[in-house]
């Protein structure tokens, strides 16, 4: 399976906000596995959600796939963003990202968090493993997400957000 960077090889554009995402999501799983450190039963869950509830939208935003960014293209556009939307099969892109959704997303990772649960009460090693599952739990849904963005944005040829703005800029800095 290609990574999001292979899938936005020969756009500009897109690789940029892969890796801006990328960076983003980086950070919030740092912030994840510290979480997954601490043995507070339940601690862990609340920081990946709140984390997730806010991360998701930022990715979207990236590739112009929050709601109102799609609200605002024409309609012929907005019926192709829905049309990629179907065709990936994403439950993430052009909607409202609200806790019940990430609670549903969480789910399917059910056993990998419940082992992460399981294993942070086990001294030192447990707490590590538990912080590294942490940080690969929320670095494969945020991954995944930034995949099925770029592969959006790639089927419904949309225009991300800014990039009109560096066209003209690298055209009025040619000679």
């Amino acid at each position: 399976m290609p990574t999001a960077l292979e899938l936005a090889a020969g756009h500009p554009a897109l690789q940029q906000a892969v890796r801006r995402s990328r960076a983003l999501l980086h950070r919030r799983a740092l912030v994840a596995a510290t979480a997954s450190v601490v043995p507070v039963p339940g601690l862990d869950w609340a920081v990946d959600a709140a984390l997730l509830t806010r991360l998701i939208p930022r990715i979207s935003s990236e590739f112009g796939l929050l709601p109102n960014q799609i609200d605002r293209l024409d309609p012929a556009q907005r019926e192709r963003v829905q049309k990629a939307v179907a065709l990936v099969g994403s439950v993430l892109i052009g909607k409202l990202i609200t806790l019940d959704l990430v609670l549903r997303l969480a789910q399917t990772l059910g056993m990998r968090l419940t082992a992460r649960q399981a294993a942070r009460f086990v001294p030192l090693a447990g707490q590590a493993v538990s912080a590294v599952m942490g940080y690969t739990t929320l670095r494969y849904i945020g991954e995944q997400h930034i995949r099925d963005c770029v592969e959006v944005a790639r089927a419904a040829q949309l225009r991300l957000p800014g990039e009109a703005e560096e066209i003209t800029r690298r055209t009025n800095a040619r000679p």
